[in-house]
């Protein structure tokens, strides 16, 4: 898979993925990750991106001058499957979502800034507008890295266990279970005998038991048709 990243705050993109998984599978040739500077594409003598608003107000907004060459640019030398553009008002970004961009080929992430970007960007030149959560952020970096984080780890090779993707919360609609770790008693707070019996159905049984049980506590919208 390729990644190729628009933002005019390259910077805030350097060390996410510069180390753990994402790392990992950029050496191993898992993945690729390109960012690139949207002011490198302007024709504006000083760089710039952002204008002022036709219908007026506060703050500034990104133009479309830049954006539509750095896009136009990339797509001259690949196909991409999906064009995104990262905005507080898009669909909610999920495991189901993840799941679904690992399969891709070649993505572009635009990361808004701003008060977000001209709206011919939007109707013209991206193909899915996502957003991490209902909040707003200083800049669209930050939800394109966790973005990149949940999709590159779905790809076959990223993770050294491709199996511990399968037992991640939000597969099958369901949390994880709770997990623990030696020594088996720790000042009096014990691991449950089940874990240590050895037998592994019921051990098997007792996790799916938890995750369903941990589930209906915490998120029990996402059990919503599935009871």
């Amino acid at each position: 898979m390729r990644i190729d990243i628009l933002t005019v705050v390259p910077e805030l993109l350097e060390s996410p993925f510069n180390h753990s998984i994402l790392k990992r599978a950029q050496d191993a040739g898992v993945v690729e990750i390109h960012v690139h500077n949207i002011r490198d594409f302007s024709t504006d003598k000083h760089r710039k991106v952002d204008d002022y608003a036709f219908s007026g107000g506060a703050g500034m907004v990104m133009t479309i001058q830049p954006i539509e060459a750095a896009i136009k640019h990339l797509k001259a030398q690949r196909e991409y499957d999906e064009v995104i553009y990262t905005s507080p008002d898009g669909e909610q970004f999920n495991q189901r979502i993840a799941n679904h961009c690992s399969l891709y080929k070649n993505i572009i992430i635009l990361c808004g800034h701003y008060k977000g970007v001209d709206q011919r960007v939007r109707d013209h030149l991206i193909t899915r507008e996502i957003s991490v959560g209902d909040f707003v952020l200083t800049g669209g970096e930050l939800a394109a890295a966790i973005m990149v984080d949940a999709i590159v780890r779905l790809i076959p090779g990223a993770m050294s266990d491709e199996t511990s993707a399968l037992t991640d919360s939000f597969q099958d609609n369901l949390l994880s279970p709770p997990v623990y770790t030696r020594p088996a008693d720790y000042n009096g707070w014990k691991v449950p005998d089940i874990l240590l019996s050895g037998n592994d159905k019921q051990v098997n049984e007792w996790k799916e038991k938890q995750a369903w049980e941990r589930t209906k506590r915490l998120r029990p919208d996402l059990l919503e048709g599935h009871e």
